[in-house]
């Protein structure tokens, strides 16, 4: 058993973030990982990707070859556009929809969406407004992190441990609003029409 995991967004997303907090709890199963990471422009705003790979079984590449990827999980919808053609048949995207306009020919929205609505396992969601809910728009990384905890290979309950290992050095309120958002990520993906690529049903998600 195995699943190959491309994050996706812009520096200061905290794509780094949601890949330590999956690595850590990946590890602390038992299970083999292995992670490569990708930056672009060094200042906050450049593309960064990472991919995680997580087997039972030992693994012999840090990268996933296109077609081969069972989830992309990202904070950006364009970002998460780059990596359509990395993914199975059968995987699933999931991606925030608020944009990141850090460049002059920023695409359309709508067709953006429009493209990753396209892919018969998707699920769109509006991380921003989760984000605020749960208290700072800086934890929109911790939604889509709540959002695809349910679709992971590592136990969903070994996650908010790890969250708060990340953060605590923060403080109380940070930890808590960080799983807050977590939550309010694993919510909205329970309540969408969305079920797993085994099921007779083709899921579509929210947005």
């Amino acid at each position: 058993m195995k699943q190959d995991i491309i994050l996706a967004g812009v520096g200061g997303q905290g794509i780094i973030s949601i890949a330590y907090v999956i690595a850590s709890a990946a590890l602390e199963e038992g299970l083999e990982l292995k992670q490569a990471e990708v930056h672009g422009m060094s200042q906050r705003g450049g593309a960064v990707q990472s991919h995680l790979r997580i087997s039972r079984e030992r693994i012999w590449s840090d990268l996933i070859p296109r077609g081969e990827a069972d989830l992309v999980l990202s904070v950006e919808p364009l970002e998460a556009l780059r990596y359509i053609d990395y993914l199975r048949p059968d995987g699933m995207i999931i991606s925030s929809r608020v944009p990141f306009i850090n460049i002059r020919d920023y695409p359309d929205l709508e067709t953006l969406l429009s493209k990753i609505r396209e892919i018969p396992r998707h699920l769109i969601i509006d991380s921003e407004k989760l984000a605020k809910e749960a208290g700072s728009s800086r934890t929109q990384n911790m939604v889509l992190l709540g959002a695809a905890a349910g679709r992971l290979m590592v136990k969903e309950e070994g996650l908010p441990r790890y969250i708060k290992v990340l953060f605590e050095r923060h403080g109380e309120t940070i930890v808590a609003s960080n799983l807050k958002a977590f939550a309010l990520g694993q919510a909205v993906a329970a309540a969408a029409d969305f079920v797993p690529a085994s099921g007779g049903r083709t899921g579509r998600g929210g947005g």
